[in-house]
C-alpha cells in the first residue's frame, strides 16, 4: 500500500508542502494516492544520512553487498499483486509487461550479487618485481549517488533498476529522486530496499527515495556537494541540464546520463531482394512495441532507393497499420509524441506512407511510416528528430556514397542495424558500416534494436547525444564500473592491505613490471 510519503533512510516522511497525484493513462483519471514532495530539509536529511552510510557501506564486504542485492529482489517479489496493479494504473502498460519487467528488475539485483560473489571486478592489480615498489590497484566506490528514474521503465530503468542496483553493488548508498509519473510504484519499490536494508543490516541511509513533480528536488541534489555522481535516464534536455549543474559545481561530479537516439538500421539490397516481408513484419512490431516508448526504438531506417525499397515501405506500412494503437504512459507524453510528431509532418519533401489516423482513447497514440530522399534528410535536421513514440522516417538514398554521407552526418546513437543475407555485399558497405560502428554503443546484424540484454558484454550508451559518456554502459554488469574508482596501494604491508589486494587473493591479476616490458619496450 502506499502512503505517498518519502523515505528518509529508513523514515516514511511528509514535511513538504507541494503535493501532486499519478495518473492512470488509459482511464485518463488520477489516481488516488496523494503524494509530497520531498521539502528542502528533506533532501538535506537524505544525502546527510546517505554521507554517514557510506563510512559504513563503502567497505561492507562484497558477500555482505551480494546478499543485500539478493535480499532486495526477495522482497521486491514478495509485494505481488499490489506492485503489478499499481504499475498498471499509473502506466497504462498491460500485465505481462509489468510482470516482465518486475522478473528484469530481480535479474538485474541477482546479476551485480553474482559479479559480487565472483569478485574480479574489483580489477585487483598486482605489480610486484624485486628492486621495484610493491604497487598494487583496485576500485572503490566514489561515494553517495543519485538516480533518477526513468518514465518509461517503471521498475527496471527507477527506483530499483540497473542504476540504482549497480550503485549498491559498488558500494554507493543511493538516494532516487523518482518519477512522478509512477511514484506510487517507486514507494512499493522503496519499501522492498528499505525492508531489504534492514534484513540484512545496512546502515540506515544506505537508500533514500524522494518524491518530486518538477525539476525542483533533482537540482537541489545535483548541486549539494556530498553527492558524488548522478545517474539519469530521459531526455536530451534533461540530461545536459543535469551535466552543466554538475560541471558547474565547485567539485565537478560525473552525471552518466542515457538520453536520445533514433536507432538507424541500415537495410543493404539482398535484404530488400530475398527478406522482405520477413523485416517489414519484425520492423512493424519493434517499431510499435510498448508504443514505440522504448530508447533503442528504430526511428530510422536506410536503404538504396530502388523498386525493392519501394516494395518494402510499402510492406512496412501494411504491417504497422495492421497493429491497433496502444495507450501511451502518460497524458503529457502523448502530448509531447503530438507535438513532435506534428513538428516533423510540418516539413516538405516527405511522403506518408501509413494509413490516415482513426479516432482512439485520449492518451493512444497513433503509428507512423514517413518516407524522405537522401537529400531531403541532409538538408532538414528535422528529420534527425527522435519522435518518442511509435514513429518512423524511411530514408531513400542515391546511392552508397550518400548512405555514408548521411551516416557521418548523424549524431550519437544507443544502437546501429545492419540488415544482409548476402555476406558477399559487406566489402561494397563496409566503409558505411565502419563509420556506423563509431556512432553507436551497440551494432547489430539481422535483428531489431528494441531489448536490451542484461549482460556483461552488453553496451547500452553510444557518443553523445546517446549518452553524456560512451565508455560507460547503464545495462550489463560493467555498469557498476560508472561508480568507482581506482586507488593504488605501494609498499603496504600484506596484512594492512583490503582483502582484495593480499598476496592469498586469487582474483588479482599478476602482472610484474618485467612482463609488462618485455611485451611493450619504452
Amino acid at each position: 500500500m502506499t502512503t505517498g510519503k518519502n523515505y528518509i533512510g529508513e523514515s516514511l516522511s511528509a514535511k513538504g508542502t507541494n503535493t501532486f497525484r499519478t495518473i492512470n493513462p488509459e482511464l485518463n483519471l488520477e489516481n488516488e494516492t496523494v503524494f509530497n514532495e520531498a521539502s528542502e530539509e528533506e533532501i538535506s536529511q537524505a544525502v546527510t544520512l546517505a554521507e554517514e552510510a557510506f563510512k559504513i557501506y563503502g567497505s561492507v564486504s562484497d558477500v555482505k553487498k551480494a546478499e543485500f542485492l539478493e535480499a532486495i529482489a526477495e522482497e521486491i517479489e514478495s509485494l505481488g499483486e499490489d506492485l503489478i496493479k499499481t504499475y498498471m494504473q499509473e502506466s497504462g502498460l498491460p500485465a505481462g509487461r509489468a510482470n516482465g519487467e518486475q522478473a528484469r528488475t530481480t535479474g538485474q539485483l541477482r546479476a551485480f550479487a553474482a559479479m559480487l560473489r565472483e569478485g574480479s571486478w574489483v580489477e585487483a592489480i598486482i605489480n610486484k618485481t624485486e628492486g621495484k615498489p610493491d604497487i598494487r590497484r583496485f576500485q572503490i566506490p566514489l561515494g553517495p549517488v543519485v538516480v533518477f528514474g526513468a518514465s518509461n521503465f517503471p521498475l527496471a530503468f527507477s527506483t530499483a533498476g540497473g542504476d540504482t542496483a549497480s550503485a549498491l553493488a559498488a558500494g554507493c548508498p543511493v538516494i532516487v529522486k523518482s518519477h512522478p509519473l509512477h511514484a506510487g510504484t517507486g514507494e512499493l519499490a522503496a519499501s522492498a530496499i528499505i525492508k531489504a536494508a534492514k534484513r540484512t543490516g545496512m546502515p540506515n541511509g544506505v537508500f533514500s527515495n524522494l518524491n518530486s513533480k518538477d525539476t525542483v528536488v533533482g537540482k537541489i541534489l545535483a548541486e549539494h556537494p556530498s553527492v558524488k555522481a548522478i545517474g539519469f535516464t530521459g531526455s536530451i534536455k534533461g540530461g545536459t541540464a543535469l551535466c552543466k549543474i554538475a560541471a558547474n559545481r565547485p567539485v565537478p561530479i560525473p552525471v552518466y546520463a542515457e538520453m536520445g537516439s533514433i536507432n538507424p538500421v541500415l537495410i543493404l539490397p539482398s535484404v530488400l531482394q530475398n527478406e522482405p516481408e520477413k523485416w517489414a513484419k519484425n520492423y512493424a512490431v519493434s517499431i510499435t512495441a510498448g508504443t514505440g516508448q522504448f530508447c533503442t526504438n528504430p526511428g530510422l531506417i536506410l536503404g538504396i532507393n530502388s523498386a525493392e525499397l519501394e516494395n518494402f515501405i510499402t510492406i512496412l506500412a501494411l504491417e504497422t497499420d495492421k497493429i491497433e494503437p496502444a495507450c501511451m504512459l502518460h497524458p503529457s507524453i502523448k502530448n509531447q509524441y503530438e507535438s513532435l510528431k506534428a513538428e516533423v509532418l510540418g516539413q516538405e519533401g516527405f511522403t506518408k506512407n501509413t494509413a490516415v489516423e482513426k479516432e482512439t482513447k485520449p492518451n493512444y497514440a497513433q503509428q507512423s511510416i514517413i518516407t524522405v530522399n537522401g537529400d531531403t534528410f541532409l538538408k532538414n535536421r528535422t528529420f534527425h528528430k527522435e519522435v518518442f513514440g511509435p514513429f518512423s522516417v524511411v530514408v531513400k538514398c542515391d546511392d552508397i556514397k550518400q548512405l555514408n554521407e548521411i551516416i557521418l552526418d548523424l549524431e550519437g546513437q544507443l544502437t546501429g542495424t545492419v540488415l544482409s543475407t548476402d555476406l558477399t555485399e559487406y566489402e561494397a558497405f563496409k566503409e558505411v558500416i565502419e563509420n556506423l560502428k563509431n556512432k553507436v554503443g551497440r551494432l547489430i546484424y539481422n535483428n531489431v534494436p528494441t531489448g536490451v540484454e542484461v549482460c556483461s558484454g552488453m553496451t547500452h550508451g553510444g557518443p553523445f547525444p546517446a549518452s553524456s559518456d560512451s565508455k560507460f554502459t547503464s545495462v550489463g554488469i560493467t555498469a557498476v564500473k560508472r561508480w568507482v574508482r581506482p586507488v593504488t596501494f605501494q609498499d603496504w604491508p600484506n596484512d594492512l592491505l583490503p582483502a582484495a589486494l593480499q598476496d592469498s587473493n586469487p582474483l588479482q591479476i599478476n602482472r610484474t613490471v618485467n612482463d609488462i616490458l618485455t611485451k611493450n619496450p619504452i
